[in-house]
């Protein structure tokens, strides 16, 4: 776990004092739609997130259960804004190199930075698990779950979230990983 500090990127309204375990259902409602449902373990629904089917620029935005949007993400380098504001709070790009897997670097919106990643996306969804890393910390950690449904355009994740941590963040990192592996 990343320590005690609280890691809020989205909000801390998302941040929980434990470990959280969400289940992620996502459908494909047309050749360019998807849809992700984010449920806590009790069945409650916590988060939804849309694609536009008619965007010429790849968007997707989350919406809390009152359908209020929570953060945009749009396909640039991939960026996060807040709400459908151009607001950004961090970029997400493909790490340097030729690799298999698809790790992404996260970096957080700052004047003041240097050009390190504050978080790390490693793994991939075909090999069934990703890990979110903020330094050697993992935060969070995501399996993917194939069954007959997967082959159908309907598939399930399960995110294990640790306590403090942006767990609306950590659904947007998973829709990005999963947008960046189907690309």
């Amino acid at each position: 776990m990343a320590g005690d500090e609280m890691i809020k990127v989205v909000g801390d309204r998302f941040c929980v004092p434990y470990t959280m375990e969400l289940l992620v259902k996502k459908k494909i409602q047309s050749f360019s739609n998807s849809h992700y449902d984010v449920f806590d373990t009790t069945g409650n629904i916590l988060l939804q997130v849309d694609g536009g089917i008619w965007n010429l620029q790849k968007k997707r935005v989350m919406k809390d259960p009152a359908g209020l949007p929570v953060v945009t993400l749009r396909e640039k380098e991939w960026q996060m804004h807040e709400g459908e504001s151009r607001h950004c709070l961090c970029s997400v790009k493909r790490s340097g190199g030729f690799n298999i897997k698809s790790n992404l670097d996260v970096h957080l919106a700052s004047p003041y930075k240097d050009a390190a990643c504050d978080f790390r996306v490693t793994g991939s969804l075909a090999s069934l698990s990703i890990k979110v890393r903020r330094g050697n910390s993992i935060i969070a950690e995501v399996t993917h779950s194939y069954t007959w449904g997967s082959y159908k355009g309907k598939e399930c994740f399960k995110i294990k979230v640790y306590p403090e941590v942006d767990y609306a963040f950590i659904v947007a990192l998973l829709v990005i990983m999963h947008e960046n592996d189907n690309a």
